[in-house]
């Protein structure tokens, strides 16, 4: 995000990047994915795996095993320059270095395809030329008691300066307080302007606490909504890209590519079901969206670390009262989210019947009009 800007890597960190690839079976064909061991979701790699995915690159030898920054980069390079042969496109292809370890874009809390650029707006150019639809999940629900104040600041980077700003205003009272209580009185009053920017930090703050991990179910369901079925599209997800599907001829769920280097020798798990926004009802499927039947078995994917703390959770009767007391705020939020969908899909069969009465009226008028006495 713009409040955090993303250095570039250098040439030395360029080529020390050398990733694994995975075949998977996508569309009817078998291609090359390419995973990632550590570092998080590389936007780089979500970039190249849409566009592999979609058959606009293509990893040769069919025998290969890795691919570099180099390689993957040249491909991507000569991809842009051909399909946009008659554009400037020299600010995609300098923010394609950036990908590696982030991405600069500032989030609109009020629309899924909504941002802003950061420095001088390359990102976004390089999902224009290359066709990738870029969303994100970071909505307010617009029924909460924040919304007035979240929608008013808009952006993620103006809503922190908002909180900087109150908490310089009641002078370092308000980032040092619970967000849902807000900053003790002041020492001194202050005016009706100012008290109005505490008021709407609280509310942001609020907001920004209660949605960590940058995707709320109200952007969830909105993304089911507008994700057309059959397409890719990059989801961006604190400053990294993941690649998110909606299968054909199937419920409304989502799916993200699974690119884990850990699962790396387990061929059935290629995508795993967007259910709920922290990854807590976990389900990972095939290339077909059938359960996936992982080799691995309990300790599919897990590395030695996690391996470990898996055990030492089963030793810790703290730890296990704390997951059932995540997990049921969680079956919680996601019951609201439910009744979320509900109360739209009970609006969009009003309003439909509602359109649909007014053309019958219109139609009855036409005809009562048209009559000879």
């Amino acid at each position: 995000m713009s409040g955090s800007p993303v250095d570039a890597p250098t040439v030395h960190s360029s080529q020390a990047e050398v990733w694994y690839l995975k075949q998977i079976t996508y569309g009817g064909r078998r291609c090359k994915i390419i995973t990632q061991n550590f570092n998080g979701p590389c936007s780089f790699i979500a970039i190249c795996n849409i566009l592999i995915l979609r058959g606009q690159i293509e990893i040769l030898p069919p025998d290969r095993e890795t691919a570099s920054y180099e390689f993957l980069s040249q491909l991507v390079g000569e991809y842009l320059l051909t399909c946009s042969a008659d554009m400037d496109i020299s600010a995609a292809l300098s923010a394609l270095p950036y990908t590696q370890k982030g991405m600069d874009l500032n989030p609109l809390f009020t629309g899924p395809t909504l941002f802003r650029p950061g420095g001088k707006g390359g990102e976004l150019d390089l999902f224009k030329h290359a066709g990738i639809d870029l969303v994100h999940g970071w909505l307010v629900d617009p029924h909460s008691p924040e919304a007035p104040a979240v929608t008013k600041v808009e952006d993620y980077d103006s809503a922190v300066d908002l909180v900087a700003t109150a908490d310089h205003i009641t002078k370092g009272q308000l980032l040092g307080t619970d967000a849902t209580t807000g900053p003790s009185s002041p020492t001194s009053p202050l005016d009706a302007e100012d008290r109005t920017k505490v008021e709407d930090a609280i509310l942001v703050r609020h907001f920004l606490d209660a949605s960590w991990s940058q995707l709320t179910y109200t952007g969830l369901f909105e993304l089911s909504r507008i994700i057309e079925p059959g397409k890719l599209v990059a989801l961006f997800r604190s400053s990294h890209l993941s690649v998110v599907y909606k299968p054909i001829g199937r419920d409304n769920a989502l799916y993200s590519l699974i690119t884990d280097h850990a699962f790396l020798h387990e061929p059935t798990v290629v995508w795993q079901r967007m259910d709920d926004v922290e990854g807590v009802s976990t389900s990972y499927v095939d290339a077909d969206f059938n359960p996936a039947n992982p080799a691995g078995g309990d300790v599919m994917g897990q590395t030695a670390e996690q391996a470990l703390m898996a055990a030492e959770y089963l030793a810790d009767p703290q730890a296990q009262a704390d997951k059932q007391l995540a997990i049921q705020l969680q079956q919680e939020e996601e019951h609201q989210y439910r009744e979320l969908r509900a109360q739209h899909d009970r609006r969009w069969q009003e309003q439909h019947e509602f359109e649909e009465r007014k053309k019958e009226k219109k139609r009855l008028k036409k005809e009562k009009s048209c009559i000879i006495m």
